[in-house]
């Protein structure tokens, strides 16, 4: 059975070195220590663990007030964002944490540069913060689709160049940095599922009239280009995996192994902050005492 450090090393990208997709197995359900029959409930009840922890990490960084906490989560569709996201954050305060969709720019986005919508959502100290989609998008669907980068106006833009990437990349890690030097931890998940299992749930979504509004014409014409996406993953997460804003490779095809994986990876982020509880003055003491001999008065 994987350690919890364990677990954090399997699926970190290591950086300076190369990212392959076929290192990682999008199905992967667990280490040979556990029979096959049981892995599925011994995730679930990993997950009710450290949701448990979660929300008692939430609340000591929301006391500590000196970090904030950013989450990214980047896949392809139907990978499962919505529903990790959902059953992770399940237990912490929605007080204490900040959770954002980013879709197309809009028109006054495209007017700034393209960190800036996504600066704007960030995390304030003490509070969870968690990117459904991010600027990550700059270097992955338009960097499928390099005809997009027309609507940004950059003077001198080549998406053509390689060195048009290469700055990009530059521009995300040097911000990133910043954000690590003044108190925002980063921790970034690519759900990595795999095209058999993505087309498996887009028909899911197609025969349950339920889930009709999850599914959209479009899903198909991205899905039909996946090679792409698959070598555009690949340069991202090796251009900006780094040790102030890693990125974790979790395996998508099982729902409860990526609820499961993302939730010891969350948890162990905070708790690696070394953060504490606020402590109390003598005045503070001295104004418990006398508000607890005042109300055992009233008794």
């Amino acid at each position: 059975m994987l350690s919890r450090k364990e677990v954090l090393e399997k699926f970190r990208v290591e950086p300076g070195k190369k990212f392959h997709l076929k290192d990682h197995d999008p199905a992967w359900d667990g280490d040979d220590e556990i029979p096959k029959a049981q892995r599925k409930e011994f995730a679930e009840k990993v997950l009710t663990q450290d949701v448990s922890a979660l929300a008692e990490a939430q609340e000591m960084l929301y006391a500590d007030n000196h970090w904030s906490v950013l989450a990214i989560f980047q896949a392809m569709d139907a990978a499962g964002k919505d529903s990790t996201i959902k059953h992770v954050m399940s237990g912490v305060n929605p007080q204490g944490c900040q959770v954002y969709a980013f879709k197309q720019p809009s028109h006054e986005e495209l007017d700034h540069t393209f960190l800036w919508r996504c600066m704007l959502r960030l995390p304030e100290r003490g509070r969870i913060g968690i990117f459904n989609r991010s600027y990550y998008e700059e270097v992955l669907v338009v960097k499928v689709h390099p005809e997009l980068i027309a609507a940004q106006r950059i003077p001198g833009a080549d998406p053509e160049s390689k060195k048009f990437w290469e700055h990009r990349y530059d521009d995300i890690n040097a911000f990133e940095r910043h954000l690590a030097r003044n108190g925002t931890a980063i921790v970034k998940f690519f759900l990595n599922v795999s095209q058999q299992e993505q087309h498996e749930r887009f028909l899911e979504r197609i025969n349950e009239p339920k889930k009709h509004w999850k599914f959209s014409p479009g899903d198909l014409e991205e899905s039909a280009r996946w090679d792409d996406y698959m070598a555009a993953y690949e340069a991202c997460l090796s251009a900006t995996s780094t040790k102030w804003a890693p990125w974790y490779v979790i395996p998508a095809d099982r729902k409860w192994v990526t609820r499961a994986v993302v939730a010891v990876i969350l948890t162990e982020t905070i708790k690696s902050l070394d953060l504490s509880w606020p402590q109390v003055t003598p005045e503070q003491k001295r104004a418990v005492a006398e508000a607890k001999k005042r109300l055992e008065k009233r008794g």
